[in-house]
Order: C-alpha cells, then structure tokens, then sequence
C-alpha cells in the first residue's frame, strides 16, 4: 500500500494509506481533494544520477558513463505533488527530466548490491528540473541542478513490489507526452546505483535516489503543467511559473 503524507483539514500533518482517491489515517478516511497533498518524505539531501539512459547520453551528444555519473540536490529543491514552481528569472531554458526514484528506507551504509532492494522503502516519480544555461558553463551543476524547488516529487511512496522492473515512465507537458521509456532501459540498476553511493556516503531515513531521465527532455515555458505516470506509483503533477 502506498504511503503518502498530507496535511489535514485541521492542519495537522500527517502520514497515511492511499488507496485509488481515498486517504486513510488511523481511523478516519479523507478524500484526496480535502487535504493538502506535501512531499512524501523530507530528504537530507537527493542523490542524483546523469546519463543513465542511452538515448539521453545520445540526444545529449555524451559519451556513456563508465560508472553512475552522480550530483546532489539539497533539501532546498524539494517541492510536492500540485505545487507550483517558480523558475529562476533571466533564464534562456530550463528542462524537465522525469525520473523514477527511490526512496530510502534507513540509515545505510557500504550496502552491496545483492541487498540494496532491503533498505529502500520504495519509490515514487521526480522531475530533475535542469537550468541549463548554467549548467552547461560550470563543473558542480549548483546553480543548473541545485536551485529552489528543482526538485518536485510525490505523490506518494509505493512500495518495492508494486513497481514493475520495465516500469513505464511517461512525462506530459500540457497534455502532450514529451518522455515515454521505462525502468529496464537504465544504464546502471537501481542495485548498482545503491552499491556506488554508498561507497562514498551515508543515506539517511527518508533520502532519495534519483535514477536519470530517458531521452525526450525539453524546455518549460510559465505556464506548463507537467505531469509524471510511472507505472506502480502514480502521477506527479505540477506547474511551472515565471519570477
């Protein structure tokens, strides 16, 4: 069952049980529409892959990674499910990325890839907002990856088992799909991906793991709703405005 966090009628945040349009939370149910739908988990930081799709690596004139290619976002990039993100002003283009991500489930550390499936607590949709007319001017990508709210993701955490591995991944912008791939065309599993980061750091409770973008990438205008179905989770929706 999906997890999804909420503020309720009374303001009173909240982490419940979603089933189709109904949100259930110790015994009282609310519908989706009476409550505010938040981010479904607070991250310390979100761990970001690049160039882990071959047609993106190729739309992208990059050559292919030889190992996960990997940036953060600091909690300053989150945004949720029906937000409305406010795009940096003076900007030639800023992309939208759809990704599925994982969302950890504790505190790990040195995890192998035989049992990085064991501390996920599951995942959800993201879109890897991308300013790139920094990004393509400087080494760390702060400014094109890291700005306010370059992060929205949500609605909820599904499970493990519920998302298929060829989960379907579709971007819509405005009603027009822009992005149409699925899990199994990644580069780098989601095993392998756990198995590099933690290497090198430790993921906390409520962490997130971005997984890369297929191709179909393209610019936002104020204005858009996106909108981010990947089969098992749900749809991540949300708007976009000018400064």
């Amino acid at each position: 069952m999906s997890k999804i966090r909420f503020r309720d009628p009374a303001g009173s945040i909240r982490t419940g049980a979603r089933t189709n349009g109904t949100i259930t939370f110790a015994d009282r149910q609310y519908s989706v529409d009476e409550v505010d739908i938040l981010p479904p988990v607070s991250p310390s930081k979100i761990v970001c892959v690049g160039l882990n799709y071959k047609d993106h690596a190729e739309e992208a004139e990059a050559s292919l990674p030889d190992r996960p290619l990997l940036f953060l976002k600091g909690p300053n990039t989150v945004a949720g499910h029906g937000d409305t993100v406010t795009l940096p002003k003076g900007k030639e283009r800023i992309d939208y990325e759809a990704e599925l991500a994982a969302v950890v489930g504790e505190q790990c550390r040195n995890v192998s890839r035989e049992e990085a499936m064991d501390v996920l607590a599951g995942f959800t949709c993201l879109n890897d907002l991308s300013n790139r007319d920094d990004q393509q001017v400087e080494q760390n990508w702060i400014r094109g990856k890291a700005f306010d709210n370059s992060a929205p993701f949500g609605p909820v955490v599904a499970p493990v088992e519920d998302v298929p591995s060829d989960a379907s991944i579709v971007l819509r912008q405005n009603g027009e799909v822009r992005q149409d791939s699925s899990r199994d065309k990644m580069i780098f599993s989601i095993p392998e991906i756990v198995e590099e980061v933690t290497q090198y750091m430790t993921l906390e409770e409520g962490d997130v793991i971005a997984t890369g973008t297929p191709a179909g990438i393209g610019p936002l205008q104020p204005g858009d709703t996106i909108e981010i179905e990947i089969e098992g989770v749900g749809t991540l929706t949300h708007s976009v405005s000018g400064e």
